[in-house]
């Protein structure tokens, strides 16, 4: 189980780039020698490529809700006026 959290946090500082160069060529050298480790390592940035995403498609959902509250409901008339002229060729 720790071995497992170790190799886990080395993966996590190689793809970070938080290594130490010696310690990320040890590690270069155990993905050549050592095939499963290669396996993890891919496994574990595809994760970070999900999460990435995830919290991309989150914020965009936000932005969203703001604008539709903003410039679609009467109460927000004035503000989105105000955006309106910021924008608006003169």
């Amino acid at each position: 189980m720790r071995t497992s959290l170790i190799e886990t946090q080395q993966i996590e500082a190689h793809l970070l780039q938080l290594s130490e160069p010696g310690d990320a060529l040890v590690f270069e050298a155990r993905l050549l020698l050592e095939p499963e480790l290669c396996d993890k390592m891919q496994w574990q940035k595809e994760t970070y490529s999900i999460i990435r995403q995830y919290g991309r498609d989150q914020l965009k959902q936000e932005i969203e809700a703001v604008y539709q509250q903003l410039f679609t409901e009467p109460e927000h008339a004035g503000f989105r006026q105000k955006i309106m002229r910021l924008f608006s060729k003169k």
